[in-house]
């Protein structure tokens, strides 16, 4: 049973499912179990376990009632950040670039964070932020 996992709420899916196939997979070892770019559903496991879903902002928002509402706010700060432990920072890193993202802060050591932790932060091809992070020993 999946007790946690994250669902990205998202305006350009396909965009979107093939960022997320490209990396997942490789950085992760996440397998698709269910969807294709044209969505508007699609969700990777480990082991049985959810670790990504991406939905349909549109259709959620027609479940929710908010349709009318505008889809994009004025710049803010995050709310949100989907978080992956991976083998290395760097290379990991490297792969979401490769497929799309856009470095936001490039692989640092963070003593001051955790005594062995290294992290890396880019934002998905739609902006959400996400924080690649591996702790050594």
């Amino acid at each position: 049973m999946d007790a946690l996992h994250s669902r990205l709420l998202v305006t350009r899916f396909g965009e979107m499912f093939d960022f997320y196939q490209a990396v997942l997979p490789g950085m992760l070892g996440a397998k698709l179990i269910k969807g294709s770019p044209a969505g508007p559903y699609a969700n990777w496991d480990i082991e049985d376990q959810a670790v990504l879903v991406l939905f349909d902002r549109a259709t959620m928002a027609a479940v929710a009632g908010t349709a009318e509402l505008p889809a994009t706010a004025a710049p803010a700060q995050d709310h949100t950040m989907f978080v992956c432990r991976v083998d290395d920072v760097d290379a990991g890193a490297e792969l979401c670039v490769r497929h799309g993202a856009t470095l936001v802060a490039a692989p640092t050591d963070r003593p001051d964070w955790g005594p062995t932790l290294r992290t890396a932060h880019l934002r998905d091809p739609e902006g959400n932020l996400i924080e690649l992070q591996s702790y050594e020993g």
